[in-house]
């Protein structure tokens, strides 16, 4: 873990790559705490897909970061792990 943290950071002195990466973030942030949650509770993704209605695809590239879930659809993640949706914006620094 510690070579990736310091390629990482390598990568990140890059403004182009930091901009990429800084913009990708929240999806990034996302698919963390979904997978975090999911394993907590033991499921697998096909189990949490059955939970919220959909196939095992759509879990596997929502925490992949390949899919731009609607709020509709992290509503139901959230609901499915007992888990409470909530959005905050803020000002930019």
């Amino acid at each position: 873990m510690k070579n990736y943290s310091n390629f990482k950071k390598q990568l990140l002195k890059d403004k182009e790559i930091r901009k990429t990466y800084d913009k990708l973030e929240p999806e990034f942030a996302i698919a963390k705490i979904i997978i975090e949650k999911r394993l907590e509770k033991g499921l697998t993704q096909s189990e949490l897909a059955k939970k919220t209605g959909t196939k095992q695809s759509a879990i596997s590239r929502l925490e992949s970061g390949n899919y731009n879930p609607s709020l509709a659809f992290l509503g139901k993640i959230a609901n499915a792990l007992n888990l409470d949706l909530v959005i905050s914006l803020s000002a930019k620094t």
